[in-house]
C-alpha cells in the first residue's frame, strides 16, 4: 500500500503545489522531466524550484534519476497529494480516515464528506507497469505512456462506467473523480471469496450476481474482470465493483469477456459450494445474459 498523505496536507505550502503540478504537467510528455524546464512549468524562480523540490523529495512526493539530465518524477504520494487538494478546494472530502481495503491496482480509504464516503486510488501500473500498459486498451494508442497516464485513465473509465451503470446495476455510487482517484459512496458486506454462505444460500446469491451482470449488459458494459474478489455481500444484497477494466458490449472480445465473467463466477460456486450446484453450460447462461431471458442457472 502506498502511504497515506493525509497527515501532510497541512505542511504543504502553495508553492509546494506549484512544484507537484509542473512536475505533474512535465511527465505527459516525459517519464522524466528535466530540471532545468521546472521554471517555466511551475511559474517558480530557479531558486524556488530548489527549495520547493528539497522539501517534496523529503516527503516523499517526487523522486530524482539522474540520465542525460537530472529528472524528476512525481511518485505515487505526490499525485496522491494533487488529487486529494482538489477535492478538499470541491468541498467533496474533509477529512480522510482509516483504509477500507487494499488491492493489487488500488487503495481504498474512507473519507469524511456529508457522510463516511470511500476514496479510491487507482495504482495501475504501480508494481508492474509494462504488464498492465500491455494489457489495458486505453494505452494501446500512446507511445509514451506512463504509470501516471496509466492509473488516470483507470480512473476515468471506471468513473464513467459507474455513472452510466448506476442505479440500475448495484455498483457503488459514483461522488467525484480527480486524476487517479474516485470518491464514490461506501458499500456494506464482505468480498464474496471471504463470505460464509449457507449452502442453500448458494445458487440464490450466484443468481444475484449473474442478473446484476445481465443488468450491466443490458445498459451496455461487461466487467470483464469479473470473480469473487469483486462482488459483495450483505443481507442488503449484493455490490459489483471494480470497473475499470470494463468494455462496452459492441468491443469485438465482448462476447468472449462476458463468458469468462459467467465462468468465473459460476467457477467460484462450484468450488466452494459443490453439493448444491447444478450443472451448468456456460454458453447458454451468457447467451441468457445477453438476450436478456437469465432468470436462475437451475433453467440452464
Amino acid at each position: 500500500m502506498v502511504r497515506n498523505v493525509a497527515g501532510l496536507m497541512t505542511e504543504l505550502e502553495p508553492e509546494d503545489f506549484y512544484l507537484l503540478s509542473g512536475v505533474e504537467q512535465g511527465m505527459r510528455f516525459s517519464e522524466w522531466v528535466n530540471r532545468e524546464k521546472l521554471p517555466t512549468l511551475t511559474n517558480l524562480t530557479a531558486e524556488n524550484v530548489d527549495y520547493r523540490l528539497d522539501r517534496c523529495m523529503s516527503r516523499d512526493l517526487v523522486k530524482r534519476k539522474t540520465i542525460q539530465y537530472e529528472g524528476y518524477q512525481l511518485t505515487f504520494e505526490g499525485y496522491d497529494v494533487l488529487a486529494l487538494r482538489t477535492f478538499a478546494q470541491r468541498d467533496t472530502v474533509e477529512g480522510v480516515g482509516a483504509p477500507l481495503g487494499v488491492g493489487k491496482e488500488s487503495d481504498v480509504v474512507e473519507v469524511q464528506s456529508y457522510k463516511p464516503l470511500a476514496l479510491k486510488f487507482h495504482r495501475e501500473g504501480y508494481t508492474n507497469f509494462r504488464e498492465v500498459n500491455k494489457e489495458r486498451e486505453y494505452t494501446a494508442d500512446h507511445h509514451h505512456v506512463s504509470w501516471l497516464y496509466t492509473a488516470r485513465k483507470a480512473a476515468e473509465r471506471e468513473y464513467e462506467t459507474l455513472t452510466d451503470l448506476y442505479p440500475d446495476v448495484s455498483v457503488p455510487r459514483p461522488v467525484d473523480h480527480n486524476r487517479h482517484a474516485i470518491v464514490m459512496e461506501k458499500f456494506a458486506g464482505v468480498e464474496l471469496g471471504r463470505a460464509k454462505l449457507d449452502p442453500a444460500q448458494a445458487v440464490g446469491v450466484l443468481d444475484l450476481v449473474l442478473r446484476e451482470v445481465q443488468e450491466a449488459y443490458e445498459a451496455g458494459y461487461v466487467h470483464a474482470d469479473m470473480s469473487e474478489y469483486n462482488v459483495a455481500v450483505s443481507e442488503e444484497g449484493i455490490t459489483v465493483f471494480d470497473w475499470p477494466q470494463a468494455v462496452s458490449t459492441d468491443h469485438d472480445n465482448a462476447r468472449e469477456l462476458l463468458e469468462r465473467d459467467v465462468q468465473n463466477v459460476i467457477g467460484f460456486f462450484r468450488r466452494k459450494y459443490p453439493r448444491p450446484m447444478p450443472e451448468v453450460d456456460v454458453g447458454q447462461v451468457a447467451d441468457h445474459i445477453s438476450d436478456g431471458t437469465f432468470e436462475s442457472v437451475r433453467d440452464d
